[in-house]
């Protein structure tokens, strides 16, 4: 995934000291390389902020049938923890891109997971389950300072030559926490409670947060704005959706997030009912499958170098199919498989799909993933809900049916693509 894309255009140029985050080094202008000390510590930084935010927002999902339970609700109610979140995050990185220009980019990603972390701790006290979906949804509000600002101040800091390994790295990372969030869930609800469990990983994200706050470098290459500057905004986001190439991502994200989403809500339904009759600890361990997923997203970039984004692409779509399938199996060993390829496929497509988008967007990169960042969280909250219907009037074959029809939608938006520039370079030609 290297990716040599300028900088936006408003922000190439180094900001003065009275509005410019303070940069202590001699060589304030360069880029971070690889191998350099700033290289590691924005690594470490970015991992952390990767755990902190995505344990966050997926922390409910082995939970939805313990919530189901403890408030008598419906498997579709129930799936609204998660949903809300994502949804509230899906139109609150839109807004954090433009807050960031004023704010700065570090000072709101710690302030997003700060805040976020609290309200995990809120929602392990709440006793009524309006009060829960309003806090997991002010979560999602307060979290919308993380991937998007995330994403734009790699494109804005890292050498473009490294650019698709700190990517990778960061995606890493953000499997890494949306594991441990589910799998510690589990094994501390079955322990103690899930209102324990919500406190604890509140705790430990805060402390997260603040590593990463010591940790980040500072900007090099960015120029904060004072204020608001709404047509700016307006324009940059409408030129990026004037944008085929761009858009033609922030649909893919939709399409990768949605059979993700929906197939993990609804497997772990699936599990804790008959024949399988798992409890929270062993339908948790489903969730080491991301294991799979921190590799193939550090190694997506690499391989994107060598064979290209659109192979990578294609055959993230066609490993997700082939995992749906795989999950009809009744044996376990032949779900824990499909659950597998549908990981690895979902976090090489997802690694691959947000760094095009940097090459992709020409000026102002940080709305350009803000934008497809809001299409990826859509399609987690929309389609994670919509699965409810699926699952409780057909049961997994109608969740597979309805996962699977996303990832042929996925393999023929990208075949027809390439059919495309093909035909038009034989026109030329």
């Amino acid at each position: 995934m290297n990716s040599s894309t300028p900088i936006e255009t408003q922000s190439t140029n180094v900001a003065p000291s009275s509005v410019a985050e303070p940069v202590a080094s001699d060589d304030a202008h360069a880029y971070i390389k690889k191998g350099s000390k700033a290289y590691t510590r924005a690594g470490i930084a970015l991992f952390l902020a990767g755990f902190a935010s995505f344990s966050l927002i997926y922390c409910v999902q082995p939970l939805l049938p313990d919530f189901a339970t403890s408030f008598g609700i419906s498997p579709t109610q129930s799936s609204l923890a998660l949903s809300v979140t994502t949804g509230f995050l899906s139109f609150a990185i839109v807004l954090a891109g433009a807050f960031s220009q004023a704010m700065g980019r570090k000072g709101l990603m710690f302030c997003s997971m700060a805040l976020a972390a609290v309200l995990n701790c809120v929602v392990a006290v709440l006793p009524e389950w309006h009060g829960v979906l309003l806090a997991r949804s002010l979560e999602g509000l307060v979290l919308g300072g993380v991937p998007a600002v995330a994403m734009a101040w790699l494109a804005e800091e890292i050498d473009p030559k490294d650019l698709g390994k700190a990517m990778g790295l960061y995606v890493g990372g953000v499997a890494f926490g949306a594991m441990m969030g589910r799998v510690s869930m589990g094994l501390l609800t079955e322990i103690a409670s899930w209102r324990v469990a919500m406190g604890v990983l509140g705790a430990l994200c805060l402390l997260s947060a603040i590593g990463f706050l010591m940790l980040l470098p500072a900007s090099r290459h960015f120029v904060r704005k004072p204020g608001l500057n709404l047509s700016f905004h307006l324009q940059s986001w409408k030129t990026h959706l004037q944008n085929i190439k761009l858009i033609k991502l922030y649909i893919i994200g939709f399409m990768l997030i949605s059979v993700f989403v929906t197939l993990f809500n609804y497997s772990t339904f699936r599990l804790t009912g008959e024949p399988y009759g798992f409890n929270q600890t062993q339908v948790s361990f489903i969730f080491l499958a991301f294991a799979f997923g921190i590799v193939s997203s550090s190694m997506a970039g690499s391989l994107a170098d060598k064979f290209g984004r659109t192979p990578l692409l294609i055959a993230a779509f066609a490993l997700m199919l082939a995992g749906a399938l795989l999950t009809l199996m009744t044996p376990i060993i032949g779900i824990i498989c499909g659950v597998a390829l549908v990981t690895t496929g979902f976090f090489v497509g997802h690694s691959v799909a947000s760094s095009a988008v940097g090459a992709a967007a020409k000026t102002a990169k940080g709305h350009a993933s803000s934008l497809y960042l809001l299409f990826y969280y859509m399609g987690s909250s929309i389609s994670g809900s919509v699965g409810g219907w699926f699952w409780q009037h057909g049961g997994w074959p109608a969740v597979v049916m309805f996962t699977g029809s996303y990832a042929i939608a996925g393999l023929l938006l990208i075949y027809a693509g390439v059919w495309r520039e093909k035909h038009a370079a034989h026109q030329v030609l």
